[in-house]
């Protein structure tokens, strides 16, 4: 993301609408949902949530880390806030979104790493295998959490 970008030119990007446009959530929900990789539905999703992160974590940390290493940082640190915004309104410590987001993000660094893309298929072949990704991270995170809880 070029530094110069408002968080409005940012989101225009991202949805191809402007911040606020009546098809805003459909478009991100259809591109990130039909991204042709793991890292590229991450790329289209909540792209508020995005800007803000790359802006306060992922660029800071490119500088003096690999690239690799501040994505993975990156989905931690958004899961550790989504741990805390869960933590406040429970009003009790919650550690479940870390590990998950964690694992999300190495799933991103792995694929793109051998270069896993399913461009050539179908949009809802995509989402499938999007949302697959998203649902057994979630459920391999539930039961390892399980097991040492």
């Amino acid at each position: 993301m070029h530094s110069s970008l408002t968080l409005s030119q940012y989101v225009k990007k991202r949805n191809g609408v402007p911040l606020g446009a009546s098809h805003s959530m459909r478009n991100m929900l259809s591109r990130s949902l039909g991204a042709k990789s793991f890292a590229v539905f991450w790329h289209y999703w909540n792209p508020i949530w995005g800007y803000y992160l790359s802006r306060n974590v992922m660029r800071p940390l490119n500088t003096f880390l690999p690239a690799s290493f501040a994505t993975f940082i990156t989905f931690v640190v958004s899961g550790a806030l989504h741990d805390l915004a869960v933590s406040l309104v429970k009003w009790n410590a919650v550690v479940f979104f870390t590990p998950w987001f964690g694992v999300m993000g190495l799933v991103v660094i792995g694929s793109s790493k051998i270069g896993i893309s399913y461009g050539h298929f179908a949009w809802y072949i995509r989402a499938s295998i999007n949302v697959s990704i998203i649902v057994v991270s979630l459920c391999l995170t539930y039961f390892v959490k399980n097991i040492y809880a």
